[in-house]
């Protein structure tokens, strides 16, 4: 029986270069397999609640169910069994996780990209919804097919990917545009925070209880959002800095290093189901979620979240008139608004 055991572990061990009978290579495989079932559960229950809860309905809802089924899939890769010996059955668990991992971080850049284009530049986007699937399904086709074409794929450690032969394109097709997007994100995020925060202040007059609660509304709309880049720079730390041991050390990683590696990256399906469920919690008490269930299978009654009403703002707010009439220029579209004549743009 011993004997079994330690063929068992040598045959899944292909990452730590010592005897059959390491430990480490258990260790390691196990938690990799179980953040991975983490975060696969949490994406499902993710994609319960939205469900449960109509969260579907506006674009960025949307966008938001494309980015939990690219992390559902992608957590499907962490728990396809063992570390695979070079094949084709590696091949594959190599592509799939490069591409849901593309898919997935596309999605997030989208998700800045919709909220900048709809706060900084005011342009309504509903329109933009299948050129957004064409380049979030698309890009990673290309970039996760390159070192398939290539042959680049095989045994990487814990799981199948480019291998240590070619760390050039391990940097190139992953960590650096994964980096520099996280940064340009970060970029936006500051840029629409503080538009934000300015027409929050520049609102004039006196109360209006409207638009107080299109205050609230504003920052509830950028909150769980913004962190979202943060999520993936956390996740993503790690796995770098194992690479590039990797890269310095290839005949010789560092069992911690691989650890926090397993540990960290299967974790995006998890954060960001931690994200959405930032606003989501205090819907999913017993009663909520009983009336919730009952307007789904009892009644056509619409049970939801509540959707704020067009947000519209003006530089030059005439401080005597409390009318919302006079609110012009918009600040969120969402996909059934109807815009005001603005007229030809004056300069401010």
């Amino acid at each position: 029986m011993g004997d079994e055991v330690n063929n068992t572990s040598s045959s899944r061990c292909t990452f730590f270069n010592e005897a059959p009978d390491d430990y480490r290579c258990d260790v390691i495989l196990k938690v990799k397999r179980a953040t991975g079932t983490f975060s696969l559960v949490a994406c499902f229950f993710m994609l319960f609640v939205i469900w449960l809860l109509r969260r579907y309905n506006s674009l960025a809802q949307k966008m938001v169910v494309s980015l939990t089924i690219a992390a559902f899939f992608d957590s499907v890769a962490y728990v396809m069994g063992e570390s695979h010996p070079e094949g084709s059955l590696c091949n594959f668990q190599a592509w799939w996780l490069t591409y849901f991992d593309w898919t997935a971080l596309v999605w997030v850049c989208l998700i800045t990209f919709n909220l900048y284009l709809n706060l900084v530049r005011e342009i309504r986007t509903e329109h933009y919804e299948i050129p957004y699937h064409v380049v979030a399904w698309g890009v990673p086709l290309f970039m996760s097919t390159l070192p398939l074409m290539a042959g680049y794929y095989g045994p990487a450690g814990a799981w199948c990917w480019i291998t240590d032969n070619h760390v050039g394109w391990r940097f190139g097709i992953w960590y650096i545009p994964l980096f520099s997007l996280i940064i340009l994100m970060i970029c936006c995020y500051a840029r629409i925070i503080c538009v934000a925060n300015e027409r929050m202040r520049s609102w004039l007059g006196t109360f209006n209880p409207e638009r107080e609660r299109r205050k609230i509304s504003l920052a509830e709309e950028i909150r769980p959002l913004k962190w979202y880049p943060s999520v993936y720079l956390l996740v993503s730390i790690f796995p770098l800095i194992n690479r590039l041991n990797n890269a310095a050390y290839p005949e010789d990683p560092v069992f911690f290093l691989t650890l926090l590696h397993v540990l960290s990256a299967p974790l995006h399906g998890l954060a960001n189901a931690l994200v959405f469920g930032k606003d989501t919690w205090s819907q999913l008490s017993s009663t909520g979620i009983k009336m919730a269930i009952q307007s789904r299978l009892c009644d056509s009654t619409r049970i939801g979240e509540y959707h704020a009403t067009n947000v519209r703002y003006t530089h030059d707010l005439d401080t005597h008139s409390d009318s919302d009439d006079e609110d012009n220029n918009v600040i969120f579209y969402s996909p059934n608004m109807i815009l005001k004549d603005r007229g030809p743009l004056e300069s401010v």
